[in-house]
């Protein structure tokens, strides 16, 4: 044999080898990069995308209407936060000129915003005891005259309570309005909010009452001042311009 045929032979040899040792580190560097990468999803889960303004900053008096906090229980404030919510609001709303009240619950979800999907009214009320009774698509038109799609959830309890609730639901997705929860339910609300976007989001409004003529009004004017606070389709907040505005105007 030829001293040609065995240079072949273990150059072959070192070939094959060098292949086994590229392999073992292909694997390895996407294990880490697996690691790392599950490490940043997590924490992006785990850090809230902040709005530009929080929701907690909404008026508490809105013409007629005069607001207290309503208190959530710590469970559910923590699964809220744990699972979909990265910022919200609860608070009954009592109209001086009336005396009626209404219940004004707003959730932003941004970093998962399909999470959503598991906190509607149609789940949440009867896992709280509540019998649902109807729903009928419905709109309202803002004092703004924007025309905005909602849903009109009945519910009742039984002997001894007794007691009725009228809920209207709505969804401001990435700035426009919408009562259909499919808009949002198929890879967008499955797919994490990587960047941090605070534009990239699902609001859930429920405005609640014993009386339909309560939400229906509620909603009416307080609805052009939530699409206000939220980013609109552009990523503008116009409640961010109005301060910006008022603060010149002081100067």
């Amino acid at each position: 044999m030829s001293a040609g045929y065995f240079v072949r032979i273990k150059r072959g040899k070192i070939s094959t080898r060098f292949i086994w040792i590229l392999a073992i580190l292909l694997l390895v560097s996407s294990g880490v990069t697996y690691r790392l990468l599950a490490s940043h999803l997590e924490f992006l889960f785990d850090t809230p995308i902040s709005l530009p303004v929080p929701l907690s900053t909404f008026p508490t008096q809105v013409g007629n209407w005069i607001g207290r906090d309503l208190a959530i229980p710590n469970t559910t404030k923590e699964y809220m936060e744990e699972n979909f919510a990265d910022d919200f609001m609860s608070r009954r709303y009592i109209n001086s000129a009336t005396g009626t009240w209404s219940d004004v619950y707003i959730v932003y979800c941004s970093s998962r915003p399909g999470g959503i999907l598991g906190h509607q009214p149609l789940v949440c009320y009867p896992a709280h005891g509540w019998i649902h009774d109807s729903t009928e698509p419905s709109r309202f038109i803002s004092n703004s005259s924007r025309q905005i799609p909602c849903l009109i959830h009945r519910f009742h309890k039984t002997a001894p309570m007794h007691e009725q609730i009228v809920v209207l639901n709505f969804y401001i997705l990435n700035g426009q309005t919408t009562a259909n929860e499919n808009d949002f339910s198929g890879p967008f609300g499955r797919r994490p909010n990587i960047t941090g976007d605070p534009a990239r989001y699902v609001a859930q409004v429920q405005v609640s009452s014993v009386l339909e003529n309560s939400i229906r009004t509620a909603s009416k004017d307080m609805a052009d001042l939530m699409l206000d606070i939220l980013p609109d389709q552009n990523g503008k907040v116009r409640a961010v311009e109005f301060r910006k505005t008022a603060g010149a105007a002081l100067k």
